[in-house]
């Protein structure tokens, strides 16, 4: 039993480290991206309208963007320098533009019908992405 139980150990690392072994970061041309802000203190949100970062990094195996929680704190320090604090800053990505349209107007029309929120964009001469790096 105890040797069944040590083969199925060694069966399972053996899957996990070919999983992560296999995964790989690769260069597209074009992801579509848009930012999305909000605050408990306040019923503020804000959203960037949608924006073409070139060559941009994700994973090869389930397309996740590279480095994607510094492009929300592109978004936060903009907040910041305009005397804005304590946003909780999200970014939304797709590598079609028909998919980010989607993901755009189901976060819109959730604050929009709601009549709750007050919706301020950011234009895109205010804030613009940055590409980030894969490490």
């Amino acid at each position: 039993m105890k040797i069944i139980k040590y083969l199925v150990c060694i069966f399972t690392s053996a899957i996990i480290l070919s999983v992560t072994a296999s995964a790989k970061n690769k260069c597209v041309p074009k992801v579509y991206i848009f930012g999305f802000a909000a605050s408990f203190n306040d019923s503020i949100v804000y959203l960037t309208n949608i924006q073409e970062l070139d060559s941009a990094w994700i994973d090869d195996k389930n397309d996740f963007l590279i480095n994607r929680n510094d492009y929300s704190y592109q978004f936060r320090n903009y907040f910041e320098s305009k005397n804005i604090n304590h946003r909780t800053c999200i970014v939304s990505y797709a590598l079609k533009q028909k998919d980010i349209n989607k993901k755009y107007q189901k976060i819109k029309n959730k604050y929009v019908k709601s009549g709750n929120f007050d919706i301020r964009y950011v234009p895109y001469e205010d804030f613009q992405f940055k590409t980030i790096k894969s490490e």
